[in-house]
């Protein structure tokens, strides 16, 4: 899985919130947004668990901290926002007859027993 280009960054840095540094300049220094959001899309794409984030990447914690606040700040919505802003200007969708969603149900008492159906045994 490739990671951002230059292009796709520069069209979706400006939806990251910049973080200022602290005044007395303690801390530690910030990760690289770029880096991190590159993670993040790893773990999207693959479904891999946060914890088997390859190493080129940040620290999943990092990530995946990351990732939570972006959603709270809502830097994905702007971000799908500008894509499909991009996805218009091409001509390939018209925003005014298209919608972006996503759900995420989370299976009770495991998936295999839910609605009554039941899963087929897993091949060797």
């Amino acid at each position: 899985m490739a990671d951002l280009t230059d292009e796709q960054w520069a069209r979706l840095a400006p939806s990251i919130p910049v973080v200022p540094r602290r005044p007395d300049g303690n801390g530690r220094a910030r990760v690289d947004d770029r880096a991190i959001l590159n993670g993040i899309l790893w773990v999207l794409r693959s479904g891999a668990r946060w914890k088997d984030l390859p190493e080129r990447y940040p620290p999943y914690q990092t990530c995946h901290r990351r990732f939570q606040a972006w959603i709270d700040q809502g830097v994905f919505e702007r971000m799908a926002q500008t894509l499909a802003g991009v996805l218009q200007e091409q001509g390939r969708i018209d925003r005014a007859e298209a919608f972006i969603d996503g759900s995420f149900v989370e299976a009770k008492n495991g998936a295999a027993t839910s609605g009554g159906a039941r899963m087929a045994p897993a091949r060797p």
